[in-house]
């Protein structure tokens, strides 16, 4: 098998009635965009979600499956994926559907022709419940306030980046919610496009304002600590 230049990495926790409908849009997406393959790492599902994965796997050897022993959180499902994937672009997107597959093509296109290393995800018109709207709102604007990042939408899933911005990341639950902010500790670089939204037609959210709002804003005072004393470093290459 060659290696792809483009590795999707999707965490997943009982979402069986989305993997084979998800699996249409990507390959639909990304065939004749670019190599690919799509990396979903189930975080220990109780449901269908490995029976649908592993008849997906048999039919598409463009997909992989890696199953965590136990059910860990999104932080440590992407981190697991991070490692595992064989691409130099890494992309991510929720399993649960909301994310639109036939926008990034375009997120790959902006990445190199704008020289960035990273195309973070802005929801354009958010699909969701009013007070999932407006927890994500104040929890966005706290961590740009607190951290003095300027991201319009640090809780969009979908993304795309050159995998060296995350070899260094510091792992910790919630490391999701930070993504933009932690990759250019290091000093790379981000844009952001819109993208489309759509609300949730199959199986049920796993995020509400006890798990997402206050546990972001607590853990925004880690992250400013964090920015103050990391040790950021670049290794320079042999041909510079």
């Amino acid at each position: 098998m060659s290696t792809p230049e483009f590795s999707l990495i999707i965490p997943v926790y009982n979402e069986a009635e989305n993997v084979m409908p998800l699996a249409r849009e990507i390959a639909a997406a990304l065939d004749g965009q670019v190599e690919w393959e799509c990396l979903w790492v189930d975080d220990g599902s109780r449901d269908a979600s490995p029976r649908e994965l592993a008849r997906l796997c048999a039919e598409d050897s463009r997909h992989r499956v890696l199953g965590l022993v136990a059910n860990s959180g999104q932080s440590a499902a992407l981190l697991a994926g991070f490692r595992a994937a064989r691409g130099q672009v890494l992309g991510t997107l929720d399993a649960d559907g909301q994310n639109v597959p036939a926008d990034l093509p375009a997120m790959l296109r902006l990445l190199q022709e704008s020289g960035a290393d990273l195309v973070n995800g802005r929801r354009a018109t958010r699909q969701d419940t009013w007070l999932r709207r407006v927890s994500s709102r104040l929890a966005n604007g706290w961590r740009n306030t607190l951290t003095g990042e300027r991201v319009a939408d640090v809780g969009c899933a979908i993304r795309v980046f050159r995998r060296e911005c995350v070899r260094q990341l510091p792992p910790f639950k919630g490391m999701h919610r930070f993504l933009p902010t932690l990759i250019q500790l290091d000093g790379w670089t981000l844009v952001e496009m819109a993208v489309a939204h759509r609300p949730r037609e199959r199986g049920l959210s796993k995020y509400g304002v006890g798990n997402r709002l206050w546990v972001g804003i607590w853990d925004t005072f880690g992250v400013m600590w964090l920015q103050r004393r990391y040790a950021a470093h670049r290794v320079r290459r042999e041909d510079q």
